[in-house]
């Protein structure tokens, strides 16, 4: 049976160093549309995967959207599912334990490798990498399939972040979402995680922000 446990916000640890903050802005309009039972009976049924390290912090492998989320909004708790209890080893095999099993992202907003350090130690300090908002609006869209793969999403960002220009409207976003769903079935795509032999059909929703922080 799955390890799945209340949590304090507080208590979350990232592993990653940015989120897309247009996924982020559309998970957090889903949390507030529900009542305190459904977003409960929500919560238990997607827990945060995590790991556990000293003084009961939980290192967060998935789901870093959903957990900012739920820190912007205000909401105090979450629900996670412990994949592995790490909290007796020293601090450099917990890193080289991590490391191995790639459940740690230490990537910039532009793509680029950073030291650990960099990964802030607050989900709300989780910097915004537009890119890896393109790369979940064209997944929906159905532009690739997601897959169990870790951070396969921030693979299919910096694919884009080499070919389509940053927007900065609205209507300039929904045009990159519609161009990037065709690049998503081209040959240059073939090694991402997800690949589709087919074009995607569905078109994605408009954004409501656009616009980088």
């Amino acid at each position: 049976m799955a390890n799945i446990t209340r949590v304090d916000i507080a208590q979350l640890r990232p592993m990653q160093a940015t989120v897309g903050m247009l996924e982020v802005d559309a998970k957090r309009k889903h949390l507030r549309a529900l009542d305190a039972k459904a977003l409960r009976d929500f919560l238990k049924s997607a827990p945060i995967p995590t790991v556990l390290g000293k003084r009961d912090r939980h290192y967060i492998i998935d789901h870093h959207h959903l957990a900012r989320a739920l820190a912007d909004s205000g909401i105090a708790e979450a629900y996670v599912e412990v994949a592995a209890d790490l909290s007796r080893l020293p601090n450099e095999e917990f890193w080289n334990t991590v490391i191995a099993h790639k459940w740690v992202h230490p990537y910039d907003e532009r793509g680029m490798l950073r030291a650990l350090s960099a990964i802030p130690d607050d989900v709300k300090d989780l910097a915004d990498d537009p890119y890896r908002s393109l790369a979940a609006f064209v997944r929906n869209a159905g532009g690739y399939l997601k897959t169990p793969e870790p951070f396969a999403e921030f693979q299919w960002a910096d694919f884009y972040r080499t070919r389509v220009p940053l927007w900065t409207n609205e209507f300039q976003f929904n045009a990159v979402v519609e161009q990037s769903i065709h690049l998503a079935s081209s040959p240059d795509a073939r090694t991402l995680p997800g690949f589709k032999l087919q074009k995607a059909v569905a078109s994605a929703k408009p954004a409501k922000r656009a616009k980088t922080s």
